[in-house]
């Protein structure tokens, strides 16, 4: 396994079980991890070059995870990102995938449910390849 340590990332996902299990998960194999279920208060929290990786629930009331990540990127246009969702939303938010990653090589997608050793795989994979 990739040495995960000091490895900070954010999840944001306004349902708690799900950022519970991300974060227990994320942190039983030595990530940092910092979990919010608003994303107003990820606006609030977020400052540039702390995290190595985000991972934003597409569809959350307030503000889709697209339209966060296109904030967060002003912040810190470095950020690297994962989307969690299930194929039928991203359909859903099609314009905005098209916005925020032009061509489709250049995106990260994570289809929910996710197994754990999966989570991990992808999530070393992102964080250690672009």
């Amino acid at each position: 396994m990739i040495n995960s340590n000091n490895k900070r990332i954010l999840v944001a996902d306004d349902e708690p079980d799900i950022t519970l299990m991300l974060k227990r998960v994320l942190e039983e194999n030595g990530f940092r991890v910092d979990s919010f279920n608003e994303p107003s208060a990820v606006l609030q929290s977020f400052k540039p070059g702390i995290y190595d990786l985000l991972i934003l629930d597409i569809k959350m009331p307030s503000i889709n995870g697209f339209e966060l990540y296109l904030k967060l990127r002003e912040i810190d246009p470095n950020v690297k990102v994962c989307f969690l969702t299930a194929l039928s939303e991203l359909r859903d938010y099609e314009d905005y995938r098209k916005e925020v990653f032009p061509k489709w090589g250049e995106r990260y997608f994570v289809s929910k449910p996710i197994e754990n050793e999966e989570l991990i795989r992808r999530v070393n994979a992102m964080i250690w390849s672009y």
